[in-house]
Parts: structure tokens; C-alpha cells; sequence
């Protein structure tokens, strides 16, 4: 856990700095406070995506607002 902090601020760092990147996280907190557009993959697809705004505050797709709920 302290190393992922550690990873989780050098991401945000160079993130603020304007750089362009594809992450893959778990991390919702970090991905909402960071991302400029997040997309949401189920079994390998593209299930929504959009602005974070747009996802995490009001996800369209069922299997989005319960993945929501339960990493919440």
C-alpha cells in the first residue's frame, strides 16, 4: 500500500504536468481525480465512457453504477 501511494502520486505528478497516458486502476478516487476521460471495459468491451464527471456522477450502464457501489 505504500508503494502504490508512492506510484499513485509520480502518476498524478506527471499527469498534472500535461502529459498523456493509458492507465489501468482499481483506483476509482485516483482515476476520477486525475483522468480527463475514462472508459469502463466489462469482459474486454467498451461498456461506457466519457469525462469523469460523467461516470462516476451519473454512470448510465447498470453493470457501471453497480461496480460503483461495491469498489465505493
Amino acid at each position: 500500500p505504500e508503494l502504490v501511494g508512492e506510484v499513485l502520486k509520480v502518476i498524478g505528478d506527471l499527469a498534472r504536468e500535461g502529459r498523456t497516458m493509458v492507465l489501468v486502476t482499481h483506483e476509482m478516487k485516483f482515476a476520477r481525480e486525475v483522468a480527463t476521460h475514462v472508459v469502463y471495459l466489462y469482459n474486454g468491451l467498451v461498456e461506457e465512457e466519457g469525462p469523469p464527471e460523467q461516470l462516476f456522477g451519473a454512470p448510465k450502464s447498470e453493470r457501471l453504477k453497480q461496480f460503483l457501489r461495491n469498489v465505493g
